[in-house]
C-alpha cells in the first residue's frame, strides 16, 4: 500500500532525528573519501552534513520519497558536492553502478521488508576499504507502536489497515553477524536516547510522521479522525508529562562495517 511523507511534519523533532546519524558518521574511519551515498529520511539536511567533513567527495542523498527528496532539493540545491536523486532502494542496488567509498543508510532499513537479504548488495556498492554504515529504530515493542498496532486491529480499523506499512529491525548481535559473515569487520551497538519532547501531544506528532504514517493514510477519511483521537489519548497515557516535559525513549541500532581493501576468496 502506497504512503507520502511530509518532510515539515518529520523535521518538527529535527534535532532529535539528526543525533542518530551524526553519531553514525561519527564512528566510521573514512577520512577522505571520493564518493559517499546517504539512503535516509532526513531530506536535505544529512547529506550536506557530510559535505564538510568529506569535502572534495561527491555525496549523493536518495529517498524513494518524491516529497522528501524536493524538499532537499529546495531547502539546500547548490551545496557544492551534494545531488538529491529519487530511487527505490531494490531497484538502486539492481541497477548497479560504481562502488563508493562510503554508504550511509540511516533510518531506511526498517522499511524494507527482509532487508537482512539486501546486506550483501549493500556491502557490494562499497568499494574495496570502503565504509557501510547504518542505523535503524530499535524501539517496535514500545507503546508508541504497539498502541498503533493495537488500535489498528479493531474490526472498525482492520480492513483498511491490514496491507499498510509497519517498519522492524533486528538487534545489533544479528547485523554484526551478517556482516561479519561477509568478511567486513564490524563495530554494532545501541543507544537508548531519552527524547524531551514539547508541545501539544507531542508523541503522537513524532509518530505520525513516521512509523505510524502508514497506517493514518492507509484509513478512509471518515474514520481517520477517531483514530487519531484516540491514539492521541493512549499515547498522553502511556507517556505523561514529568517535570523535563514528555520523555520518549528511543533505543537506535548502529553498525559499521569496513570492508577490507583485500578480501579473501571466503569472504565473497
Amino acid at each position: 500500500m502506497d504512503h507520502t511523507w511530509d518532510p515539515q511534519r518529520y523535521l518538527t523533532y529535527a534535532d532529535e532525528r539528526g543525533r542518530p546519524f551524526a553519531e553514525l558518521v561519527a564512528r566510521g574511519g573514512v577520512d577522505a573519501p571520493r564518493s559517499g551515498v546517504h539512503r535516509g529520511r532526513r531530506p536535505g539536511t544529512t547529506p550536506p552534513l557530510l559535505a564538510p567533513r568529506w569535502a572534495g567527495a561527491r555525496v549523493v542523498g536518495l529517498d524513494s520519497s518524491r516529497e522528501m527528496v524536493e524538499a532537499a532539493r529546495r531547502d539546500v540545491g547548490g551545496v557544492a558536492g551534494v545531488d538529491f536523486e529519487r530511487a527505490d532502494l531494490r531497484e538502486w542496488l539492481e541497477a548497479g553502478g560504481e562502488p563508493v567509498d562510503v554508504l550511509v543508510s540511516n533510518a531506511t532499513l526498517q522499511w524494507v521488508p527482509g532487508h537482512l537479504d539486501l546486506l550483501p548488495a549493500l556491502l557490494e556498492r562499497v568499494g574495496p576499504g570502503g565504509w557501510l554504515a547504518v542505523q535503524v529504530p530499535g524501539n517496535f515493542d514500545q507503546p508508541s507502536h504497539t498502541l498503533r498496532t493495537e488500535l489498528a486491529a479493531q474490526a472498525a480499523y482492520a480492513e483498511h489497515t491490514r496491507g499498510a506499512a509497519v517498519p522492524s529491525s533486528h538487534d545489533p548481535a544479528t547485523y554484526l553477524d551478517a556482516l561479519a559473515r561477509l568478511g567486513a569487520q564490524v563495530d554494532a551497538w545501541e543507544t537508548t536516547y531519552l527524547h524531551v519532547l514539547t508541545g501539544e501531544d507531542p508523541v503522537f506528532t513524532w509518530v505520525s510522521a513516521t512509523g505510524a504514517r502508514p497506517t493514518l493514510q492507509a484509513l478512509p477519511d471518515e474514520l481517520r479522525p477517531g483514530f487519531e483521537d484516540e491514539l492521541r489519548r493512549r499515547l498522553r497515557e502511556a507517556y505523561p508529562p514529568g517535570p523535563a516535559g514528555v520523555v520518549l525513549p528511543f533505543r537506535r541500532v548502529f553498525v559499521v562495517a569496513h570492508k577490507p581493501a583485500h578480501q579473501s576468496e571466503g569472504a565473497r
